[in-house]
């Protein structure tokens, strides 16, 4: 999800930050431009970390300011497809649940929370599981399975699709797991019946 990458770009210095080192102001616009911004083939870039590299600059006529090529490492975040992630429940709709995952959040249609008919409990504000009697509220971790994945570049929209509905996912934590509970019957120690 989170990694290192590399980036080739031209950057454009105005005419008033000639005086300051290169560097610098070759940062402050490449911070300006690709920090925060979503783009469809790298990911979300989170942070411009260095300068690798910074060509000679180039005047174009009727613009004072000089063009650089620059090679540049970017901190990024890019969800792969069938990849298996943890979040934070942060909404909940009669839809679904829409969950955090470090700096965006997918959603996790009602149909694919787990093997259940779930509906939404207007006064605890949780999604029920009518059989199971599994519940979902804000604030519970989860760990789901990537399903799809819609970016739109330029921006920081983008749409996740996420899955609960396997086994060893859903929600994770102290109080009560659905992971623990599919561990135990995986290993035949689930509820003793009366």
């Amino acid at each position: 999800m989170y990694s290192i990458v590399t980036v080739k770009d031209v950057v454009r210095i105005p005419p008033d930050q000639f005086g300051s080192p290169i560097e610098e102001a070759a940062m402050i616009h490449l911070r300006k431009q690709h920090e925060n911004v979503l783009d469809r083939d790298v990911g979300l870039m989170i942070a411009v970390i260095e300068i690798d590299d910074i060509g000679q600059g180039r005047l174009m006529p009727g613009d004072g300011a000089t063009y650089h090529a620059v090679t540049y490492q970017v901190l990024v975040f890019k969800p792969v497809r069938h990849e298996v992630v943890e979040g934070t429940v942060v909404e909940l709709m009669d839809f679904g649940a829409f969950i955090r995952m470090g700096p965006l959040d997918g959603l996790c249609h009602v149909s694919q929370i787990c093997d259940d008919y779930i509906a939404q409990d207007q006064k605890t504000n949780t999604l029920l599981g009518k059989e199971t009697g599994r519940t979902l509220g804000e604030g519970d971790m989860v760990r789901a399975r990537v399903t799809s994945i819609s970016f739109e570049s330029g921006n920081r929209s983008g749409k996740l699709g996420l899955t609960m509905r396997q086994p060893f996912l859903g929600k994770i934590g102290p109080d009560h797991s659905w992971v623990e509970d599919d561990v135990k019957a995986a290993r035949g120690e689930g509820k003793k019946k009366k």
